[in-house]
């Protein structure tokens, strides 16, 4: 079964110089790894390493509304899948879960790359950094140069405050990590219980008649609140469009 690793963050936040070091310094040199990445990302001084790695494939995806789409041969490879970083998160991932079934793999960890310069210039992005760490063990934290101490103690603390579980790892400028494969670890840290497995969610509106639904608890999770649409199919809980607050091409 192939473990998967789905990676999400703004453009050039440094997700695959990220990706490159956990290949690396993460895997052993005989484990295969492929790397999924949208085709409207654009060239990163990360690929020629990236690509260089003897162990590793890259291949190119274009989502398909509202699938993620179907990747022949996988093997046994360890999976990256980089998100489109221009498309909706919250898209991305629900589509993520019927996916994993579809090619019988398996979710190991969700990353979020904050690119911290643009995340301190565009405070509205917050609700958006605040939807994808809801779904992200670790979250790395790139391109702090220039940047207040205060700023990146307020954002990490705006998280540790409210209990999130998920790793805070802060990135060298070259996408460095001290211990790669620490975050490789497969053990979930995430808020959301969405890829929980073996267990099933509520469904709004639905009734039984059994007597007792009033008296236990049924056990079920609750809907994942980000993935609740209104009756006009918009989500209930809405982040900012990325792609508003991006220089324009």
């Amino acid at each position: 079964m192939n473990s998967v690793y789905f990676i999400l963050g703004t453009p050039g936040s440094g997700r695959r110089a990220i990706v490159r070091d956990l290949i690396e310094n993460g895997l052993a040199p005989e484990e295969r790894a492929l790397v999924l990445l949208a085709e409207d990302e654009e060239a990163d001084p990360a690929d020629t390493k990236l690509v260089g790695l003897p162990n590793t494939e890259l291949r190119r995806w274009k989502w398909t509304e509202p699938a993620l789409p179907p990747v022949e041969g996988l093997g046994a490879a360890t999976v990256f899948f980089i998100a489109d970083s221009r498309i909706s998160p919250m898209d991305q991932l629900e589509a993520l879960k019927p996916w994993l079934e579809e090619h019988g793999a398996t979710l190991a960890r969700i990353f979020c790359v904050v690119d911290c310069q643009l995340a301190e210039k565009q405070p509205v992005l917050r609700q958006w950094f605040d939807a994808c760490i809801h779904f992200a063990d670790v979250v790395f934290l790139t391109r702090r140069e220039g940047l207040a101490n205060k700023w990146l103690s307020d954002f990490i603390g705006h998280f540790k405050d409210q209990h999130f579980p998920c790793h805070f790892v802060q990135v060298k400028t070259k996408g460095d990590l001290i211990t790669p494969l620490v975050w490789l670890d497969p053990t979930a840290r995430r808020v959301s219980q969405y890829f929980d497995e073996g267990e099933s969610y509520e469904i709004e509106g639905l009734e039984t008649d059994d007597e007792e639904d009033d008296e236990e608890d049924s056990g079920l999770l609750p809907p994942e609140p980000y993935f609740v649409r209104l009756s006009s199919g918009r989500r209930e809980k809405e982040v900012p469009d990325l792609r508003d607050y991006l220089p324009k091409k």
